[in-house]
């Protein structure tokens, strides 16, 4: 049963202050009761969240060895056990156009991997600033759902080698291997991977770099410039909506005070790092899970119904000292089929899916409209490589996440026939957002058991 609240309050209502806009929550108030608004109001928003991992995985240990409902969940994809019911996991896709395309085409797995995992297309074999490859599956929705938002979408990231330029990758520009996302065919989405660029992104509104400065030094939170507005709010809203509405604060001034922790760490380290901005977290776990929040409450707020995140880039040379792994990632992922190398990859890869179920949980405890965040959204998460070690793209280790907002069913594993387009997925997560495109990539239709 819905209660009617004090006051109603317009779905699209900001918080503004100086060099400040925060958006709200979906909250009962926002929605009239006993009116034919409420039905419509009251419909859930579809969200998007698209990953990238590089290197592929050992798919001997990725692929859930029973099919449909009810499957044996396999042991990478174990972290995923208590969101079973919302996972799908996909088999025997294949990214044709990540493999080279012809004569003098060899090599360059890695710079087609991430320029193809999310439009299908091959991008073309040049080292200058002639790229091309494929508008992508989030920016073709940004087209469309992104517009009713401040933000049509998100690029997030947490290795930056945008500095790079040339050839990365066998006569391939570094472009293709610095982002997932292309607005068009020629112009590439640059990734974000400076948590407090990001925070200021979602709540500032063009507040000088000199004031964003300036409230660091005095550790205050963006949250100050807004108080009065705020506690005006809370006396115009019933005591269900003043709770969402504090715990989102809660969760806001919580983002800043971690944001700001990593920079005075880092401002006190004593290593001098250049390429590394200010408010990037040292330690790897920490960042990758504070820009997953970030991702969270910029859906939370409708900031965006958009984004894409890199958790790593082709050739990345992180190491995983939580793991025992002394060995990067990259070389790792050139097992040679040896046992003991095939066990230290199974291990990276299952700790990279560890931190989506750390998202996943995210989602889940945020409550939106009559469910919650997890049940409004689908995660993609996957590689556009499948052996690292011969570099091949087939079948890709890629599975599906979250409720789509009634769009998806979850606890099953779907086996394709061998060498099934991924672009027919991408088709399809395009149809779950509303978007009724007619093909994209190599794609061959949508996958209607999805």
């Amino acid at each position: 049963m819905r209660f009617v609240t004090k006051k109603h309050i317009p779905r699209r209502a900001f918080l503004r202050g100086m060099g400040v806009t925060l958006s709200l929550p979906l909250l009962d108030s926002m929605i009239p009761a006993q009116t034919p608004l409420a039905k419509t109001a009251a419909k859930p928003q579809f969200r998007m969240g698209l990953c990238f991992i590089p290197h592929g995985a050992v798919m001997d240990n990725w692929t859930p060895k029973t099919e449909g409902e009810n499957f044996e969940i396999s042991r990478t994809l174990k972290p995923l056990e208590p969101f079973k019911d919302n996972l799908v996991v996909i088999s025997n896709l294949a990214h044709h156009n990540a493999a080279p395309g012809g004569p003098g085409d060899n090599g360059g797995d890695h710079t087609r991997s991430p320029a193809v995992y999310l439009n299908g297309v091959h991008p073309k074999r040049t080292d200058g600033a002639d790229i091309r490859a494929g508008t992508t599956i989030d920016q073709m929705a940004a087209q469309h759902i992104g517009q009713d938002t401040r933000l049509p979408s998100l690029e997030l990231a947490i290795e930056d080698y945008s500095g790079l330029v040339g050839s990365c990758d066998v006569g391939f520009s570094c472009t293709y291997m610095n982002t997932i996302s292309w607005s068009t065919p020629t112009t590439p989405m640059p990734m974000e991977i400076n948590p407090r660029v990001v925070f200021d992104r979602l709540f500032g509104d063009g507040s000088s770099a000199e004031e964003r400065l300036e409230r660091i030094e005095q550790e205050r939170s963006i949250l100050d410039a807004v108080t009065s507005q705020i506690r005006r709010l809370q006396g115009d809203l019933g005591a269900a909506d003043r709770n969402r509405v504090a715990e989102y604060l809660d969760t806001v001034r919580e983002i800043e005070r971690r944001i700001v922790l990593a920079e005075k760490q880092n401002s006190v380290s004593g290593i001098v790092v250049p390429a590394t901005p200010a408010g990037i977290p040292d330690d790897h776990e920490t960042h990758t899970k504070l820009m997953f929040d970030l991702m969270a409450v910029a859906f939370q707020a409708d900031v965006t119904r958009i984004s894409t995140f890199m958790m790593a880039r082709e050739v990345s040379y992180r190491t995983f000292p939580m793991l025992g792994i002394t060995e990067a990632f990259h070389p790792a992922s050139h097992h040679q089929n040896n046992p003991a190398r095939l066990e230290q990859l199974t291990r990276i890869n299952t700790y990279h899916v560890g931190l989506i179920a750390y998202m996943l949980e995210k989602l889940r405890s945020i409550k939106d409209g009559e469910g919650t965040l997890l049940d409004h959204t689908l995660l993609l998460y996957g590689s556009g490589m499948s052996n690292s070690n011969v570099h091949n793209h087939s079948p890709l280790p890629v599975f599906l996440a979250g409720g789509a907002a009634g769009r998806l069913k979850g606890n099953r594993h779907l086996s394709y026939p061998e060498k099934t387009p991924m672009s027919n997925l991408l088709l399809t997560i395009l149809h779950k957002a509303g978007v009724e495109e007619g093909t994209i990539g190599d794609s061959s239709g949508p996958l209607t058991e999805v």
